[in-house]
């Protein structure tokens, strides 16, 4: 084992994500020398693109087209392998993007703290010590896995980042969790022909709860549509694998049940990815739910170690992770100018088929925080757009202040939701009315034009 001496940087960046290398190539480019490390080569560029986002939506989008008269199996494995070719591309072009930066230096290797201006960086039995002026943790979140009598990751039980390379479609997908990353994979799955069945912890009255029921209640509508099978207070028990099929055991009410399938997703969420890190000799604290404390600049307890992405807790999104950027990028500007204090209307989306998105405050919010509003809601089915794409599931419900024409919040379920979310977004960022929203000239066909009717 090779034991190098401490080098100094001024920036020493843990972690590929959107922000660190966003980060490292603004900095790289200021003429600020950066060491980015990452410990996990298939990882450049991040979760997103390699184990979330990108190839989920990929596998969004060949299922959505597929074939009436090609083989689901054989159209699976071809959609397998176009994923894999592009977020080969991706990974490796997020490498040379960094690493072609001038002045900034990509180190493979794990790293951890020796205090909180010092990381050792193991690779391959090698250790280099680097001593920071600034250090800024972007190692993202990790699967959850919960303890369950005879559930062990491997063969053909998954998590949402191992299920992106089964390359044979199984007969039967059961999925362990209901939430945004269980749902969208059960919509894919179905899509491409598997049977799906999704075990929810919740009782049926609470399913997607971040939503209003009407919404939520369309939503279910349309997965069970699709043959989605959903069972409500079904809580996993016990896991038997014998010749790669897997029997779940789970308790329904008052009485045991038991389901077989070819394949298993455990889907329950994710924590901050913080493990290896050695937090304790740099004195960061942790959060309830185990996630870095970080402060409206992000900030750690110690101020020069920032957080950015996944690993600070909250919404886990690359888009949040970019935002996260640009506030830590005001604060070494010494502008200071922008924190998360300044962060508001973040538009979220999942991406079942068709997708439901949402920015602001629901009805339920609204109600509860004492506002006077109107709520406007039209059907999907009568957008021409929808019609002639033939997508029309779904409605569009907006929350609006009838003191002050505000816009306080939407949800849009139905086809290209996320891309008129975004459109919303903005209005509200820029205090626009809905009766200004109302009364725009949009391109037509288009779904955006909705907004016409929804706040005419």
């Amino acid at each position: 084992m090779t034991n190098t001496k401490s080098k100094h940087v001024q920036n020493l960046i843990i972690g590929f994500g959107k922000a660190g290398k966003t980060l490292a190539m603004e900095l790289g480019n200021q003429g600020q020398e950066v060491i980015l490390v990452e410990k996990d080569p298939t990882m450049y560029g991040g979760t997103c693109i390699n184990v979330a986002c990108i190839p989920t939506k990929k596998l969004v989008d060949m299922a959505e087209r597929k074939p009436d008269d090609v083989d689901d199996a054989t159209y699976y494995r071809t959609s397998i392998q176009e994923k894999k070719d592009l977020i080969s591309k991706l990974n490796e072009g997020n490498y040379n993007n960094v690493n072609d930066t001038p002045n900034v230096t990509v180190v493979d290797g794990t790293a951890s703290f020796v205090d909180d201006h010092t990381v050792k960086v193991e690779h391959n039995g090698d250790i280099q010590h680097f001593e920071a002026d600034r250090i800024y943790i972007n190692t993202g979140a990790r699967p959850n896995v919960p303890n369950i009598d005879g559930l062990k990751i491997g063969g053909p039980i998954y998590t949402s980042e191992t299920l992106l390379d089964l390359e044979e479609l199984p007969n039967h997908l059961a999925i362990i969790g209901d939430g945004p990353i269980g749902l969208e994979f059960a919509s894919i799955y179905r899509l491409f022909g598997a049977r799906v069945t999704v075990l929810s912890h919740s009782p049926k009255g609470e399913f997607l709860k971040q939503y209003d029921r009407d919404m939520a209640e369309l939503v279910l509508e349309a997965l069970e549509d699709m043959g989605i099978d959903i069972l409500f207070e079904a809580d996993t028990t016990k896991v038997e694998t014998v010749d790669n099929r897997v029997t779940l055991t789970y308790q329904q009410v008052d009485k045991s049940e038991e389901l077989t399938a070819e394949a298993v997703l455990v889907a329950i969420g994710r924590h901050a990815n913080t493990a290896d890190l050695n937090l304790e000799a740099a004195g960061i604290e942790l959060g309830e739910r185990g996630a870095i404390k970080v402060n409206d600049h992000l900030q750690t307890s110690q101020h020069h170690i920032f957080a950015m992405g996944d690993v600070k807790g909250g919404m886990q999104q690359t888009f949040i992770s970019l935002d996260d950027y640009r506030i830590v990028l005001a604060y070494l500007s010494e502008k200071a100018n922008y924190s998360l204090a300044n962060r508001r209307y973040v538009p979220g989306t999942t991406f079942i088929t068709p997708p439901i998105s949402s920015v602001g405050l629901s009805e339920k919010e609204a109600e509860e925080q004492g506002f006077d509003y109107t709520v406007k809601k039209i059907a999907v089915e009568s957008i021409p757009k929808a019609k002639l794409m033939k997508k029309t599931t779904g409605a569009y419900k907006a929350i609006v202040d009838n003191k002050t024409d505000q816009i306080l919040g939407a949800t849009l379920f139905g086809a290209e939701s996320h891309e008129v979310i975004g459109i919303l977004s903005t209005a509200m960022h820029g205090n626009l009315t809905a009766s200004f929203m109302g009364s725009q000239i949009y391109s037509h066909p288009t779904m955006s034009e909705a907004l016409n009717n929804l706040f005419g």
